[in-house]
């Protein structure tokens, strides 16, 4: 996977740069391409949600009591929410110092504000955001098949959970058959995983390759210090919080959890979404970490849902960001305002194309932050989506040793 990846981004970068000089060709032929890259990603979400509502249920039902499931619930979210917080403030903390490094010309605004989307369609994006009780009221699915074919995972937990939690509550002799089947169900599914790994080195350079043939080098220089400082808070988040955690708490070596984390990290960076990696961190967990399959089937497809702690330290740098673009002050009033909003949009899930970028709307209007400086970032969203999809599936994983270390402590 990391040769067409690699070889993606130098083509596209190539190929841009060709372009640059009246010579199209490659990046015409990169673009064509794209198709294949999208249907390897509708390859690994038709596989996504079977697998969470297998794996999910088979772990559920095997709790057979209320009070684990409780324990259960409570050291993951708590971990979730711990880690959010600290990636928001590391994201400041970075943002503060890198960002003052690069100055922001009028030819890098004019570029920037080239690539932005139009913002209109922010606020229609915004508006389809589900908030305060309307998320709640949401999170019970009238109909659990919809909410499936829409690619709605919280719904789905919720439903599956019920239905896990009332078969646990069925005499053995009941509930075993269902529960062998969800099993079989879990294991063929993951089976049609490692067929697809087979092609993963074509899928992902189709998916990378007319990316980087869009954007350029010109993008990429205009927004330098952004890319850097969010690729050192990644970095850094990784070392300071996620390694120590699974190597103190989960007593995993950081070069074994890597070495099973990798496959899902890259295809979070390609695909810059958790459900196209669920497949392979479920994987993971079950063959390489060994993590309890009651843990890994309920943590994971919760995680992909809520645990953005890489989004988090993305919006934190991107707010001051905007704040440097436009010339307006940031100090630590308005950084505490943004970070509370931040923290906030994490526990709901925005279920829209760059919902990372569509849920920054509260901080901007809490800060008085302009609206459009959100259409610069959706316009080039993309590139820095690679890094942080890549540090939320990296702490799925991490979350799932964490908790799992301290069921197999019971």
């Amino acid at each position: 996977m990391g040769i067409g990846l690699i070889a993606a981004l130098l083509l596209g970068l190539l190929a841009a740069n060709l372009a640059e000089h009246q010579h199209p060709a490659l990046a015409n032929a990169l673009t064509a391409i794209q198709p294949v890259g999208d249907m390897f990603k509708n390859l690994l979400s038709m596989v996504a949600i079977p697998l969470v509502a297998t794996a999910l249920f088979a772990g559920l039902a095997k709790l057979g009591e209320l009070r684990m499931l409780g324990r259960l619930v409570v050291r993951t979210l708590a971990f979730f929410w711990i880690t959010s917080v600290i990636a928001i403030a590391l994201g400041f903390a970075i943002g503060s110092l890198m960002l003052p490094l690069g100055a922001v010309s009028p030819d890098k605004q004019a570029i920037l504000q080239a690539a932005a989307v139009d913002p209109a369609a922010i606020q229609r994006a915004t508006a389809a955001i589900p908030t305060g009780l309307q998320f709640i009221v949401q999170l019970v699915p009238a109909n659990p098949f919809k909410a499936a074919a829409d690619g709605n995972l919280l719904p789905v937990i919720v439903f599956v959970a019920i239905f896990a939690i009332a078969t646990a509550t069925l005499p053995l002799e009941r509930r075993t058959p269902l529960i062998n089947m969800a099993d079989a169900a879990t294991d063929a599914l993951i089976r049609i995983v490692h067929w697809v790994l087979v092609v993963a080195p074509i899928g992902i350079f189709a998916l990378v390759a007319p990316t980087a043939a869009r954007y350029g080098w010109d993008i990429v220089r205009a927004m330098l210090w952004f890319i850097a400082a969010v690729i050192v808070g990644v970095v850094m988040f990784h070392a300071l919080v996620y390694l120590p955690s699974v190597a103190l708490i989960g007593r995993v070596s950081p070069r074994r959890f890597f070495r099973a984390a990798y496959p899902a990290m890259f295809m979070g960076f390609s695909a810059t979404t958790s459900m196209a990696a669920l497949p392979y961190m479920i994987d993971a967990a079950d063959k390489d970490l060994q993590i309890p399959r009651p843990v890994s089937g309920f943590v994971l497809p919760l995680g992909a849902s809520l645990n953005r702690a890489g989004s988090a330290l993305f919006q934190a740098i991107a707010v001051l960001f905007v704040a440097r673009l436009y010339g307006i002050p940031f100090g630590l009033a308005q950084m505490s305002q943004a970070g509370i909003a931040v923290f906030l949009a994490s526990l709901t899930v925005a279920a829209v194309p760059s919902g990372g970028v569509i849920s920054l709307f509260p901080a901007f209007q809490a800060t008085g932050l302009p609206i459009a400086g959100l259409s610069i970032l959706m316009g080039l969203d993309r590139i820095s989506d690679m890094f942080r999809t890549m540090t939320n599936v990296t702490g799925h994983l991490a979350s799932a040793v964490v908790v799992g270390s301290f069921e197999n402590r019971k």
